[in-house]
């Protein structure tokens, strides 16, 4: 099947904005956006319709870490903020970087990024049972002295203590007009970053942001749901979904059905915090109607959009 004009969703890993061992200076980030834009430019400039999201795990655990090193100098920011900070920054990377690839290819495109609110439920079982490590590793005295801030912190042995929050249940992407109108004006638009900025609203209807954060792919998935994208690419750091991974038997999926793929999740293929939630987010794509999802790595991604590359997940 063609898909040239195609509208499709494409959610860059985390290790798309940092260096290969994991290091995260901004030069470095500059650099691996860089390279992540010239695998989208290609995909662009082939006619499709993208819309971009992106992690920002290490991004925000550097912020936290200037919160909790800085906690006697400066007030320390909370989490929904150290969220739009960073949708902020590496969309800014990614608008610079992206535009200049596409201008190279001769297709020049306005890009744009919206830092985006993602609707989350005040009573969300998540919050009462915080369970996503962020951040850095503390010693049992430091930790207790967050602890004593009303932060919640767990002891991971001898690795140290770490702070955990609630990662709740995606709802809506509240900005998703501005997403479309930006999208009609014919602007490759960056959105839903990191999962969004968590919001809960008041009995009042105001919005507040709160302590959370929102798992990337989850929301790549409802994102891709709103604007109407018939394709699904979930960029990460390897070829293809690992069935077995770890053990003598593992092996590569290439092609899979909704069914096959959530039979292998329920039997515990796929572990939770890495590639669980991807595996999730793409059955839930397929299973609401998009035509195809793929896993796959960034450097794939015009092969993955071909249906030639990656981990693919549609219908018989």
């Amino acid at each position: 099947m063609d898909t040239v004009g195609e509208r499709l969703l494409v959610a860059l890993g985390g290790n798309a904005m940092t260096a290969p061992d994991g290091s995260a200076t901004p030069q470095e980030q500059a650099v691996a956006v860089r390279t992540a834009m010239e695998r989208v430019a290609d995909v662009i400039a082939e006619g499709r319709e993208v819309v971009l999201t992106h992690g920002n795990g290490p991004q925000v655990g550097n912020l936290l870490i200037k919160n909790q090193l800085a906690v006697r100098v400066v007030p320390p920011v909370p989490l929904d903020w150290c969220g739009a900070q960073t949708q902020a920054t590496i969309g800014m990377l990614i608008v610079g970087a992206l535009e200049h690839a596409l201008a190279e290819r001769g297709t020049p495109r306005p890009v744009t990024a919206v830092v985006t609110r993602t609707l989350v439920d005040a009573a969300d079982p998540g919050f009462r049972h915080p369970s996503k490590p962020i951040g850095r590793y503390f010693s049992d005295v430091a930790a207790r002295a967050f602890i004593a801030r009303g932060e919640t912190w767990r002891s991971f042995g001898g690795r140290g203590w770490r702070r955990v929050v609630a990662s709740p249940e995606p709802l809506e992407i509240l900005d998703v007009p501005a997403v479309e109108a930006l999208m009609a004006a014919g602007h490759v638009v960056v959105a839903a970053g990191g999962g969004g900025v968590p919001v809960v609203r008041a009995g009042d209807g105001a919005l507040h942001g709160v302590e959370a954060v929102i798992d990337k792919d989850l929301a790549a998935a409802l994102l891709a749901h709103r604007i109407g994208a018939t394709v699904l690419v979930i960029a990460t750091d390897v070829d293809h979904v690992m069935v077995g991974y770890g053990t003598p038997g593992q092996r590569p999926l290439l092609r899979t059905t909704p069914e096959e793929l959530h039979a292998l999740a329920a039997a515990g293929h796929f572990a939770e915090g890495s590639m669980g939630p991807k595996v999730e987010a793409a059955l839930r794509f397929v299973a609401g109607g998009g035509r195809r999802a793929v896993i796959t790595a960034l450097d794939r991604i015009a092969d993955a959009v071909h249906g030639n590359a990656g981990t693919i997940i549609e219908e018989d």
